[in-house]
């Protein structure tokens, strides 16, 4: 069993090949990137110091740009007529990958 652990948007992913993650918004268009190992688990082989990881490279592909569900932010103060609504989406990326080597 292969696998690596990635940095991808700001958090930690474990991935397999084939694996499709969701992610915070990259700034690549359709296309194949390269995500950063923090770790590699190869067998019986656990990989974690950053210069057997510099040699490992996952590659995955861009499926699609979308937006998250939206998310409301309220406000209230008892007693003062404070109110604030705010709402929120998320801008992600769906990528697949496609190799660890």
């Amino acid at each position: 069993m292969v696998y690596a652990v990635v940095r991808a948007g700001g958090r930690q992913e474990k991935v397999e090949v084939g694996t499709i993650v969701t992610m915070d918004r990259i700034k690549a268009k359709e296309g194949t990137i390269e995500l950063p190992a923090v770790l590699h688990v190869d067998g019986e082989n656990i990989t974690s110091d950053a210069k057997s990881l510099a040699k490992i490279t996952v590659t995955a592909e861009v499926l699609e740009n979308l937006r998250g569900p939206k998310i409301i932010i309220q406000k209230f103060k008892n007693k003062t007529g404070y109110k604030k609504r705010q709402g929120h989406r998320q801008e992600l990326t769906r990528v697949k990958i496609t190799g660890i080597k």
